[in-house]
């Protein structure tokens, strides 16, 4: 389990280096959390202390975003916020990515949540007074 307040934008980069410190073996992370509680923000602080090679980017409309690593291969990052049905995730191939052993990073799970894997490390970030946000995850 992994515990911690973002106050501002500079307190991204340390937090994502503690989260990834706290999952050594983890690799599916699904992100939950309202429309502007920071879900691709933090994500592309993961990316960046995992040395992305590529610009990260929300995939909205492209629903995967692949980025090359420095050292740690490739990364998936999900969104699926426009899917309709969990057809158009078997259409895409979602166990290829889900169970390639990569990173994964989802965002707006709920749509999906029947096809993650068990050991999805569910991650909240939620909003608070001021401006902070709380990110947990199990």
């Amino acid at each position: 389990m992994f515990k911690a307040e973002i106050n501002s934008l500079s307190d991204l980069k340390p937090i994502a280096a503690k989260f990834i410190e706290a999952h050594p073996n983890d690799r599916i992370f699904a992100f939950y959390g309202s429309m502007g509680a920071g879900k691709t923000t933090f994500i592309k602080a993961l990316c960046e202390e995992m040395k992305v090679l590529d610009y990260v980017t929300s995939p909205t409309f492209a629903l995967i975003n692949e980025y090359e690593t420095e050292q740690r291969g490739a990364i998936f990052h999900f969104d699926f916020y426009r899917i309709k049905s969990l057809s158009e995730a078997y259409d895409f191939g979602y166990e290829d990515y889900f169970y390639s052993g990569s990173y994964c990073f989802i965002e707006w799970p709920e749509l999906i949540e029947s096809l993650l894997p068990e050991s999805t490390i569910k991650v909240h970030i939620k909003e608070v007074e001021g401006g902070s946000r709380i990110l947990e995850s199990n």
